[in-house]
C-alpha cells in the first residue's frame, strides 16, 4: 500500500481488513482514523504512525514490541489494543474505538474545572496508571489529548508505550522523542531515564492546568519551557486561582517535585494520596496543616555534587553529553501542546531571556549558615536546667508518640486494597485470601467490556485503604446484557411497547403496510431484527403496522373477451368469477357485463364477469309425414315459423320434406320450409 496524506487515505483498505472510513485527529507521532474491521464487522480506531521516527525497521521491530506490551493491559480505564502489524511502508495500530471527548476538549470549555471535578477525572487517570505500573509498563506522555472521556463520563488512557517506541527508535539517529513539553519531567528533559515518577510528575502538571486554566510554565518557545521544567518549581495552584485549599497545593508539589526522589512512587501512591485530599474536599475542609505537612514534599535537601552545594546541579544523566540538543517536531492533536525531539549533543540548553547564556544555569542559592545560639547567661542551678532538659525530651517523646498514634490509627494501620479488577472471579478470590482477606460478590452486573465472569469493580477500590483480614466485596460481570427480540405479529403497536418494555426493549420505528392477512392496526412482524434475536437493552426494535387489505382500482373489462377479461382482473388484484348465459345481441365468449366494473375493491375480492354464449338454440320438430295443418302446429308450437309449400288443390297433403331438417338446432323463430304432396 502506497503512503498517502490523511485525508488520501478515506477508503483505503489497511493490512486487506481495516477499511479507513474517517480522519479523526493528528498528533506528533501519528494520524487516528475511525475505521471499520471488515473481519469482525466492528467500528474501531486506526492509529497510523508518521513516517521519519527512526529506521524502519528497528523502529517497527520496536513498536510491536510495544503495542504487545499495551495490549497486556485490560482494564476498563485503558483503551484496549486489538491489533498491530506493517502493511508496506505504514506502520498501525488498532485500537478500541471510544466515543465522546478528550480531556482537553473537556479543559477548554471547564478550565478552570471545580477542584472535585478535576481531582475525580485524574483519579480515574490514576486508576489506569497504576495497572500501568503494575505491570512494569511507564506510560511517558501523560497529556489531555491521551485522556479520552466516555459520554457517560468515563475515563480512558490511550497511547501507552508509543512513546518509548519513538523514543528508542530515534536514539540511533541521536534524537530522542520524549513526550509533550508542558508535562515534561525534568529528568526527561535532561535525558536522565525515565519510571514511574516521570509520569506522576505529568498528572501533577496536568492537574495543576485543570485547576488553574494555565500550563505550569510559560515560555517564548518550547525549549524554554522545557528548561523551565528543569530549574524551576511548579508554583502552588492558588497563586493562580485563590482559595485552594493548603493541602491541593500541597498534592500537587509533591506530584510535581523537580528532584523525583521525593515525588510520589509511582500511580499506586499518589492515587492514594489524592483520595485523601477527595475526603477533605467533601467534608468541606478548608486547610489542613496536617494534611498538607503529610503531602508536601520532604524539605530535606537531594545530595550535593561537590560537598558544599546544598542542590546538585540539574543536568543531563552521565554520557548524555553537557547539554541538551532540540528539534521541534510536529505538535500533538490539541491546543497548545509542542513535542520535542531532546538527545544527547553537546549544546546547553538556551538561557532565561537575560543571562548570559555562556554561564549556563545558574547555581542554586547556598543555605543561608545556622546562626549560633546565643550565650546563655551563666547560673549554678544545674539541676534546674537538668530537670528542663528532661521534661523537653519528655515533651518531644509524647509528641512523637501522639504523631505515630495519629499515623497509625488514620493511616498506618491500612493496607492499600489489592487490585482484583479484571480478573475471573476464582482468581480474584484466591488474590484476596492469599493477600490475608476476605473475598464476597456483592452482586452480578451486565458489562459490555467485561468478560462474563470477570471483576468488574471492588470495594474498597485498588489502593484504597482496608485494614487486614477485612472483606473485599466485589462486582462481577454477567457479560454483555442481552435481550431476546419478542415474537410481535398480531399485537396492536400499545401492546407491543408493553410487551417490549418487560424485555427491556423498546418499541421503535412504525411502519404501515397492507397486509392481506393481518387486520389493520395489528402489527405484521419486525425490521431490522429476526423474533428471537438477542439485542442490547433498550434497543429500539421498529414494527410494520397492518393497515388491512389494500383497496384497488376496478377496470372495466366489458365487450373483452373471457380470456382476456380473466388475465386482467388477476393481475389486477381480483379473483375473477364467471357466469356464462345466452345471449341474442352478444357474440359467444364475449363479456355481456362486470360487477363490480368499475371504483374500487379490496385486493383478492372477487369480481363477477358474465360471459356469453351466443343465443339459446333449440332442435328442429321432424315433421315429415305429418299432414301439413299438423305440421304446422308442431313448428309454432316449438317456437319455430312454418313456411308451407302448396302442390295443386291437395290443401292437406301428407309433408315429405323439411329445412332446416329435423333434428337440428337452431335458435327459435327459425323459419322452417316444407313441402308434400
Amino acid at each position: 500500500m502506497a503512503v498517502v496524506g490523511d485525508d488520501a487515505m478515506i477508503g483505503q483498505l489497511v493490512h486487506g481488513r481495516y477499511r479507513i472510513v474517517e480522519f479523526i485527529a493528528r498528533g506528533g507521532m501519528a494520524s487516528v482514523f475511525r475505521a471499520q474491521d471488515t473481519r469482525l464487522d466492528r467500528e474501531v480506531a486506526v492509529k497510523i504512525m508518521h513516517q521519519g521516527l527512526g529506521d524502519p525497521e528497528q523502529f517497527t521491530e520496536r513498536f510491536q514490541r510495544e503495542a504487545k506490551s499495551a495490549a497486556r493491559l485490560n482494564h476498563r480505564n485503558v483503551v484496549a489494543v486489538f491489533d498491530q502489524g506493517s502493511d508496506g511502508p505504514i506502520t498501525y495500530l488498532v485500537m478500541e474505538l471510544v466515543p465522546g471527548r478528550t480531556l482537553r476538549d473537556v479543559m477548554r470549555h471547564e478550565s478552570p474545572m471545580p477542584t472535585l471535578r478535576a481531582l475525580d477525572l485524574v483519579e480515574q487517570v490514576l486508576i489506569a496508571l497504576v495497572a500501568a505500573h503494575d505491570a512494569g509498563i511507564v506510560h511517558r506522555d501523560i497529556k489531555p489529548e491521551n485522556v479520552l472521556i466516555t459520554p457517560d463520563g468515563n475515563v480512558k488512557v490511550a497511547d501507552f508505550g508509543l512513546a518509548r517506541a519513538v523514543s528508542a527508535s530515534t536514539t540511533a539517529t541521536g534524537k530522542t522523542l520524549i513526550g509533550t513539553v508542558s508535562y515534561l519531567a525534568p529528568e526527561v528533559v535532561v535525558n536522565a531515564g525515565t519510571d514511574a515518577r516521570s509520569d506522576v510528575y505529568a498528572v501533577g502538571a496536568m492537574t495543576y492546568e485543570m485547576l488553574t486554566g494555565v500550563k505550569p510554565h510559560h515560555a517564548d518557545t518550547p525549549i524554554q519551557v522545557a528548561y523551565k521544567h528543569v530549574h524551576e518549581d511548579i508554583g502552588p495552584p492558588s497563586d493562580a486561582r485563590p482559595g485552594l485549599p493548603d493541602y491541593v497545593d500541597a498534592l500537587v508539589a509533591r506530584a510535581t517535585s523537580r528532584d523525583r526522589d521525593r515525588r510520589s512512587a509511582d500511580a499506586r501512591v499518589l492515587l492514594q494520596q489524592l483520595r485523601q485530599v477527595q475526603h477533605a474536599l467533601r467534608e468541606g475542609v478548608e486547610d489542613d496543616p496536617e494534611l498538607a505537612a503529610d503531602l508536601r514534599p520532604s524539605l530535606v535537601p537531594p545530595p550535593s555534587v561537590d560537598g558544599d552545594e546544598d542542590t546538585a546541579p540539574v543536568g543531563p544523566a552521565s554520557g548524555a553529553g553537557e547539554g541538551v540538543d532540540t528539534e521541534l517536531v510536529a505538535g500533538s492533536a490539541g491546543v497548545g501542546t509542542s513535542t520535542m525531539v531532546l538527545g544527547g549533543a553537546t549544546a546547553r540548553p538556551p538561557a532565561p531571556p537575560g543571562q548570559d547564556p555562556s554561564r549556563g544555569a545558574p547555581s542554586p542559592p547556598r543555605r543561608p549558615e545556622p546562626r549560633t545560639a546565643a550565650p546563655q547567661p551563666p547560673g549554678n542551678d544545674r539541676q534546674h536546667s537538668k530537670r528542663g532538659r528532661v521534661l523537653l525530651v519528655l515533651a518531644l517523646l509524647l509528641t512523637l508518640l501522639a504523631g505515630l498514634g495519629g499515623w497509625y490509627f488514620g493511616i498506618g494501620r491500612y493496607d492499600p486494597a489489592p487490585s482484583l479488577v479484571n480478573m475471573s472471579e476464582q482468581q480474584a478470590k484466591a488474590e484476596a485470601e492469599e493477600a490475608g482477606y476476605s473475598f464476597s460478590v456483592d452482586s452480578r452486573d451486565f458489562s459490555e467490556t467485561v468478560p462474563l465472569g470477570t471483576v468488574i469493580s471492588t470495594s474498597p477500590g485498588p489502593g484504597d485503604r482496608i485494614l487486614p483480614g477485612d472483606t473485599i466485596d466485589a462486582v462481577i460481570s454477567k457479560g454483555p446484557e442481552r435481550y431476546v427480540v419478542p415474537d410481535l405479529r398480531g399485537q396492536t403497536p400499545e401492546a407491543a411497547e408493553t410487551i417490549l418494555a418487560d424485555t427491556k426493549l423498546e418499541l421503535g420505528d412504525v411502519a404501515e403496510s397492507y397486509d392481506q392477512e393481518v387486520p389493520a392496526g395489528q402489527i405484521i412482524g419486525v425490521q431490522g431484527v429476526a423474533v428471537g434475536d438477542q439485542v442490547k437493552r433498550d434497543t429500539a426494535i421498529d414494527v410494520i403496522v397492518s393497515l388491512g387489505r389494500e383497496p384497488l382500482d376496478v377496470n372495466d373489462y366489458t365487450g373483452q373477451s373471457k380470456d382476456a377479461a380473466t388475465s386482467g382482473l388477476t393481475s389486477d388484484g381480483f379473483v375473477p368469477q364467471v357466469q356464462e348465459q345466452f345471449s341474442e345481441t352478444v357474440a359467444a365468449g364475449i363479456v355481456i357485463s362486470q360487477n363490480p366494473n368499475g371504483g374500487q375493491a379490496l385486493r383478492g375480492d372477487p369480481v363477477t364477469i358474465v360471459v356469453s354464449k351466443g343465443p339459446e338454440l333449440f332442435a328442429v320438430p321432424n315433421v315429415v309425414g305429418m299432414k301439413k295443418d299438423e305440421a304446422i302446429r308442431t313448428l309454432e308450437a316449438a317456437g319455430f315459423v312454418p313456411d308451407a309449400a302448396s302442390f295443386g288443390n291437395n290443401r292437406n297433403y301428407t309433408v315429405i320434406g323439411q329445412t332446416p331438417s329435423g333434428g337440428s338446432q337452431q335458435k327459435k323463430g327459425t323459419t322452417v320450409s316444407f313441402f308434400g304432396v
